[in-house]
């Protein structure tokens, strides 16, 4: 089914409290502008960040439920319950929604953990979840500082930050964050 941005709004803004609303709200403006900073299309920028938690609320038996009955990332499972609702909410966004382009899907399924070789599009939706203006946690205002100049540099800063959050709080860390912040940093030193 093909929905108006309108419908969409309305159908993702039911499934999820209104504080989370306000994020996804906080989120879509963020990308919107950082799409338009570093050349990327506000429109895919504004529809992954749109629906980037659309899964976030759904109960986590049933988030494992779609992970394992498609067959999506199985290794998500022995991580943080946190990472499941991305690859939960590409999927949706996919079979019920409709969203056919595939780095759309490709950037909310990779807006939690990031991966290596992240597009521009990745990158902006990973990055505008850690910068909306509703965040505070130690350390974003220098992330938001960083985002005025590099996509790449805030990142780093804000997986490092999830990083040693996990690390704190004695959780396992998703490899594919690391081997994200491990890319970022290599492209950083190319620039």
């Amino acid at each position: 089914m093909d929905y108006t941005r309108e419908e969409l709004m309305a159908v993702v803004s039911g499934q999820m409290p209104e504080r989370r609303w306000g994020h996804t709200l906080g989120v879509m403006e963020s990308a919107v502008a950082l799409a338009q900073r570093y050349g990327e299309d506000p429109q895919r920028a504004d529809l992954a960040a749109l629906l980037h938690d659309v899964a976030k609320y759904w109960p986590i038996d049933q988030q494992e439920a779609v992970i394992r009955d498609h067959q999506l990332n199985m290794e998500l499972l022995d991580y943080d319950k946190q990472l499941l609702h991305a690859e939960v909410g590409a999927f949706v966004a996919q079979q019920e929604y409709g969203v056919v382009d595939s780095g759309v899907l490709d950037a909310i399924r990779y807006h939690t953990s990031g991966r290596i070789g992240m597009t521009r599009l990745d990158k902006i939706i990973c990055l505008a979840d850690y910068i909306e203006p509703g965040r505070d946690f130690p350390g974003v205002d220098r992330i938001r500082e960083l985002a005025e100049h590099s996509l790449e540099e805030a990142l780093v800063a804000g997986l490092d930050s999830t990083i040693s959050f996990l690390i704190e709080k004695r959780k396992r860390i998703f490899p594919m964050t690391v081997l994200a912040r491990n890319d970022l940093i290599g492209q950083i030193g190319r620039k």
